[in-house]
C-alpha cells in the first residue's frame, strides 16, 4: 500500500484511512520496541550498545530496525562522530521529547492498573479454559 503524501491541515489526518500517513506513523511508534527505546532514552544521549543494555530482551536486529525508523521519522537523531572505532550516539528530538510525555503517561497509566489488568486476564483465561468451544 502506498502512503498518501501529506499535504492538509493537522486535522486532516485520519487516522482511520488505510493511506493515511497519520496512521502510518502511529503504527511505526506505537510498537513495544520503539516505546521503550523512546522511554530509555529520556533526556539522554546513549550509543547503540547503551540502548541495548537499556531495553532488555531486544535484539540487535529489532534495536537497529527501529533506531532507522525513529530516525525517519524524526524522533530520534544518530551523530556519528568521525573516529576509530566509530562512535554513534542517539538522542530524542523535540518531536521525540514530545512524545515521551505521552509515554510517559501510558507507564504511569499500566502501573496504576497492572493489578486490573491481571485480575481481568485470569477471569477470562479461566473462563476460555471452561468453555474451549466458544467463540470469543
Amino acid at each position: 500500500m502506498v502512503t498518501k503524501q501529506f499535504t492538509g491541515s493537522p486535522d486532516d489526518a485520519d487516522l482511520r484511512r488505510a493511506d493515511s500517513l497519520a496512521r502510518e506513523i502511529f503504527s511505526d511508534v506505537a510498537n513495544k520496541w520503539a516505546l521503550l527505546i523512546i522511554e530509555a532514552l529520556g533526556g539522554r544521549v546513549l550509543r547503540f550498545s547503551e540502548l541495548r543494555d537499556e531495553v532488555e530482551g531486544i535484539s540487535h536486529k529489532m534495536l537497529t530496525q527501529n533506531l532507522r525508523m525513529l530516525e525517519h521519522n524524526g524522533l530520534i537523531e544518530r551523530t556519528v562522530y568521525p573516529v576509530v572505532p566509530p562512535r554513534v550516539e542517539y538522542a530524542l528530538t523535540e518531536p521525540g521529547q514530545a512524545l515521551r510525555v505521552t509515554i510517559d503517561a501510558l507507564c504511569d497509566w499500566t502501573h496504576r492498573h497492572l493489578g486490573q489488568i491481571e485480575a481481568a486476564r485470569r477471569r477470562t483465561d479461566a473462563a476460555a479454559a471452561d468453555s474451549p468451544d466458544t467463540e470469543r
